[in-house]
């Protein structure tokens, strides 16, 4: 390519598409985007409940597999990915939750500084168009809709009235002064539709001269020193007796990558940056094949080691689910999904009035509860549908039923995600590691006990025909351990991989500069130091807003 740049944005997902939008502001500073997936045309995209036919879908998804997990019972889960503009924005469930105020404030406390829910809280309202209107947590002009559901069921209603009965009290906002509660979701759409953020904050900028959009980009490595760059990246500096490369080795000049089969460099203007917004998988996927990680790691996939960080790829966390399925009495949309004439009606009804179970995201009630009344805040959190499957995505039970699926917030639970090979079309292992801490088993047992406790309750016994899973009424905490190791499913959540902070296996620093590396910049979930009480793509896009502001600031 003969253009050069002043910024590179690698990922065209939640945080790259908000950094796409803020750089780009300025005219005099020209960016471009580089996104391995396709337009966002499909239309399931747009449709709230379309992420059941997105996901698992190689056109919309990467595609991803864990390897067999021991805490598990040797199981593989799939991990769905976004593959388009808009990143996973564009095939995740919608719901709207940002974390604990304590989650930031930790963060702050681990040394990152300018990260304290004080500090970000800003951030979360400057993208925001909160349908309820602005408050003091809340933002009204931004670009990102949040909006209520617009459908509610009964079954909903005991939930909520039953999760009151076990001491958790009804909320209707769960990103404002307290998240404890029960109540419904939010969703990030706008009239019935999916607001993603290549919707929100890509599409209204897409024709700015100063931006570049290249889609089916898939990126193979970084460019360093101030030569040409080779095919691997690994000239331009001296050795410094580590197998480590120093002096221009260790300069980023630009990105290496394929398009249409033919592999282009897109360069840096003097001054100019290279951000990562792959994501938890694809940033150290990058880092790795341009030698930047652990050196044995890379040593092993044949890649050669530029500059030792050995927190690339490390430190991975995910909410792991725990999908309870009852049979009730009382309808639910498995009926309705099941029986065809009803599902024309369904598609009428979204089709007409933009309502019904087309419009609705992945869950509807949400509950946050703690599971020890010692505890100071919630450790635990509910999904609850009024549908069933054997895993999401998958053909609805014959019989009306509900999930009742809970995840422990804070997992102590480290896995890996490392490259196999030096070729950027291999998927690189994950490890996830789930319950492999003593902590997030202890949790896992009073978890399932608080849920099934919660269906012997006034509001709800009198909807529960029948326990479908766990299977086998499992009674002891050996069981009750066993049985959630057996249906756990991912929530969607990877974080944390290239973590910030200043400690040794810390990858980037408060800034969210690679520690060691000029004019390399993330920006993504991977730089969470620890994964945040709840749902992940509005914290997601919160950090593209600051990345933005830090970038422009050191740039002045």
């Amino acid at each position: 390519m003969s253009k050069s740049y002043d910024y590179i944005i690698v990922g065209a997902g939640s945080a790259g598409c908000v950094l796409a939008n803020r750089l780009s502001q300025d005219p005099s500073i020209n960016v471009l985007l580089l996104e391995a997936g396709g337009r966002d045309r499909n239309p399931w995209i747009h449709v709230p409940v379309g992420y059941f036919r997105t996901m698992h879908n190689p056109a919309t998804d990467w595609c991803y597999k864990t390897e067999p997990d021991p805490g598990l019972n040797g199981r593989s889960l799939e991990w769905p990915r976004g593959k388009t503009l808009g990143g996973s924005s564009s095939i995740n469930g919608l719901l709207y939750i940002r974390g604990q105020h304590a989650d930031y404030d930790h963060w702050r406390q681990l040394g990152n500084e300018g990260w304290s829910y004080e500090d970000i809280l800003p951030y979360f309202k400057r993208g925001q168009r909160q349908e309820r209107g602005e408050s003091e947590f809340h933002g009204a002009k931004g670009e990102l809709s949040v909006s209520n559901i617009r459908t509610e069921r009964k079954i909903c209603e005991a939930f909520i009235e039953a999760a009151g009965e076990m001491g958790v009290p009804r909320t209707d906002d769960f990103n404002g002064a307290r998240q404890e509660g029960a109540g419904y979701f939010q969703l990030t759409a706008r009239n019935g539709l999916r607001c993603s953020a290549a919707k929100a904050f890509l599409n209204p900028v897409k024709s700015r001269p100063n931006l570049d959009i290249s889609i089916k980009s898939q990126t193979h490595h970084l460019t360093f020193g101030t030569e040409n760059e080779t095919q691997n990246g690994t000239q331009n500096g001296t050795q410094n007796g580590t197998g480590e490369e120093n002096g221009a080795g260790k300069q980023v000049t630009g990105v290496a990558f394929e398009r249409d089969g033919q592999m282009h460099t897109a360069r840096l203007r003097p001054g100019g940056e290279v951000i990562l917004s792959a994501g938890a998988i694809g940033s150290p996927q990058i880092m790795e094949l341009s030698g930047l990680g652990d050196g044995h790691v890379l040593q092993a996939a044949g890649v050669p080691s530029r500059h030792h960080l050995p927190g690339v790829g490390a430190n991975l966390q995910d909410h792991l689910q725990i999908r309870l399925i009852y049979q009730v009495n009382v309808p639910t949309l498995n009926e309705e999904i099941n029986n065809l004439a009803r599902r024309m009606g369904i598609g009428l009804n979204y089709i007409l009035r933009r309502r019904g179970p087309m419009a609705m995201g992945a869950s509807q009630v949400c509950v946050f509860a703690r599971t020890l009344q010692t505890l100071d805040r919630p450790d635990i959190q509910f999904h609850f549908q009024p549908l069933s499957a054997d895993k999401p995505g998958l053909v609805m039970h014959d019989f009306p039923g509900v999930t009742s699926s809970v995840c422990q917030l804070r997992p102590e639970s480290r896995g890996t995600i490392h490259i196999r090979s030096p070729h950027a079309g291999d998927h690189p292992a994950i490890h996830a590691n789930y319950l492999s801490a003593v902590e997030d088993q202890e949790c896992a047992v009073r978890a399932v006990r608080f849920a099934r406790d919660m269906t012997q309750t006034a509001a709800l016994s009198p909807f529960i025909a029948r326990e479908h899973r766990p299977e086998g009424d499992p009674k002891t905490d050996e069981e009750v351990l066993d049985a959630a190791r057996a249906m756990a499913q991912t929530i969607y959540h990877p974080t944390s991989t290239c973590a910030m902070g200043s400690g040794p296996n810390a990858v980037v620093d408060a800034r969210l500069r690679v520690h060691g590396i000029q004019n390399l910049r993330i920006a993504d979930a991977s730089i969470m130091p620890t994964i945040v009480s709840g749902n992940t793509n509005a914290p997601t896009i919160m950090i593209g807003e600051k990345a933005s502001d830090m970038i422009l600031e050191d740039r002045r």
